[in-house]
């Protein structure tokens, strides 16, 4: 099956990723050997990190600016929906870190090379589709409640929250269907896109284990995704500065763990490098611009 193949396994059904049983210990371990990664390389990681409450913050100012302050909390909550996306780069790093590979920054965009691109980014997109779906949902929980009313003020809308049965509908009902939609983010994606960048799978083969690995292990699926909620949490605080560090920490431990749950393939692991474009001609231009490469390099399983 050829490497443009994006929702059905490019592995023979034989070799498809086995899941391990693993324990709570497991999830304390791979979070320590994030810890482990973030202080080998905190240069390279924070400098990524950093992409994160940036982003953050330009949501704030646009929420804000647009007169939408009652979906600044959906936005921000919603936003680690993306994060297993995110990371994709903290994966990647971790990974050529556990083969004794060069770790610099650059490295973090090797994914482009992987043959599982296109699944990679299918499965992100799936993600952006929920986030915009959980945006709107929430934007329907306020509007059953408040109506189209616009508060003059944060503080205002903050007292109408906390003082008023429709504000008490919004915050239980909101954080309970926000909750559904974290759960199947998280279900879906904990072991996808670590599993897409170390093995070319395909995009129903990766929701499919990361599904099996949940059902297998959900004691410690439940304190893995308790330690992400609780540790957004806590980076979010400073005006979400504390993301360009939790993220980068949870991004590298959610390699770990992968890691430790799902078993390796056999044979030697894949290294991304750009694919040999071939000799190109002057003659053979403007041609040559949109040639395809004539030997691409293969993707080692």
């Amino acid at each position: 099956m050829s490497e443009l193949d994006v929702i059905m396994p490019f592995e023979a059904g034989d070799r498809l990723p086995v899941v391990r049983k693993i324990r709570v210990s497991d999830v304390g371990l791979a979070l320590a050997s994030g810890f482990a990664d973030f202080w080998a390389m905190p240069t390279h990681v924070v400098f990524l990190g950093l992409i994160y409450p940036v982003i953050g913050l330009l949501l704030a100012f646009a929420v804000f600016g647009l007169d939408m302050m009652v979906l600044l909390y959906p936005l921000a909550a919603g936003f680690a929906l993306l994060g297993p996306f995110a990371a994709i780069g903290m994966y990647e790093l971790s990974r050529r870190r556990e083969m004794g590979l060069d770790t610099s920054w650059r490295h973090a965009f090797d994914v482009v090379h992987s043959p599982s691109l296109r699944s990679i980014v299918t499965l992100g997109l799936l993600l952006l589709l929920w986030f915009v779906i959980w945006i709107w949902a929430a934007n329907e929980i306020y509007i059953a409640n408040f109506g189209y009313h616009k508060f003059e003020s944060p503080s205002a809308f903050l007292a109408a929250l906390l003082y008023t049965p429709e504000g008490h509908n919004v915050i239980i009902v909101g954080n309970i269907v926000g909750a559904l939609f974290a759960i199947v983010a998280f279900a879906t994606s904990v072991i996808s896109f670590p599993l897409l960048l170390d093995r070319n799978v395909g995009v129903a083969v990766a929701v499919a284990t990361s599904l099996k690995a949940v059902v297998r292990n959900p004691i410690p699926m439940a304190c893995w995704a308790a330690i992400i909620a609780l540790g957004l949490l806590i980076g979010s605080l400073p005006l979400l500065v504390g993301l360009a560090i939790v993220m980068p920490v949870l991004g590298h431990a959610s390699w770990h763990l992968y890691r430790r749950t799902v078993e390796a393939p056999e044979g030697q692991r894949p290294i991304y490098t750009p694919p040999d474009k071939g000799r190109r001609y002057a003659a053979e231009f403007p041609a040559s611009l949109f040639a395809r490469s004539r030997d691409r390099e293969s993707f080692d399983r």
